[in-house]
């Protein structure tokens, strides 16, 4: 589809003539539509500024220690070995494990401590 060409100097010539009706005119007239809504909205009261929410409390850091816990499938913690002795723990869960059917492991586990 082909646009319509803009002939530049028409609409110069119309943006002239204007300016050119203005000045001898005086100011230009706004329309009524314009006026009655730019009045109401002068008459509307001003709503109150809204309250600024209030700050909520930071969490204070909790502090966590590493520990190995021994495990059966059912995520039943049995065992809770120092993070240093990871080597008791897995001798813990194999030696569950051989003396039962279900399969045992160890996972990390985090608790807080108290201060």
């Amino acid at each position: 589809m082909a646009r319509k060409v803009v002939n530049r100097k028409e609409l110069r010539a119309q943006a002239d003539a204007a300016e050119a009706r203005e000045k001898a005119g005086g100011k230009k007239e706004k329309p009524a539509k314009v006026k009655a809504a730019k009045e109401a909205v002068a008459k509307e009261p001003k709503k109150p500024a809204a309250k600024k929410p209030a700050r909520k409390k930071v969490a204070k850091e909790v502090r966590l220690k590493a520990y190995w816990g021994v495990f059966n499938p059912a995520m039943k913690r049995l065992v809770l070995f120092e993070y240093a002795d990871k080597k008791a723990a897995e001798k813990k869960a194999t030696d569950l494990t051989a003396s039962s059917r279900a399969q045992h492991f160890i996972q990390l586990v985090k608790e807080a401590i108290a201060e």
